[in-house]
């Protein structure tokens, strides 16, 4: 599933799972709203983040280091990261 949330917004807002499962969260700012990371030299260029708050080193996490069970309510606290 993909959502943009507004910047007013983006300090807390809510993501509804469909179903009881497993699952992990990308959040990316988009500053020029182009719908895409922008980098430079292989180092994003716009803030990004993850469930969970796994330590990054080159590229992505992997999903069992970003994942999460989801069975009724809960929340993510997801920390922005900026490289540039």
């Amino acid at each position: 599933m993909r959502m943009a949330v507004k910047a007013a917004d983006a300090g807390d807002f809510a993501v509804h799972a469909p179903a009881t499962g497993t699952y992990a969260i990308a959040v990316v700012h988009d500053e020029n709203s182009n719908n895409k990371m922008d980098v430079a030299i292989f180092v994003p260029k716009e803030g990004f983040g993850f469930s969970r708050n796994p330590a990054i080193t080159v590229g992505p996490p992997s999903f069992k280091s970003a994942s999460f069970a989801v069975a009724g309510d809960m929340r993510q606290s997801i920390k922005m990261k900026y490289m540039l």
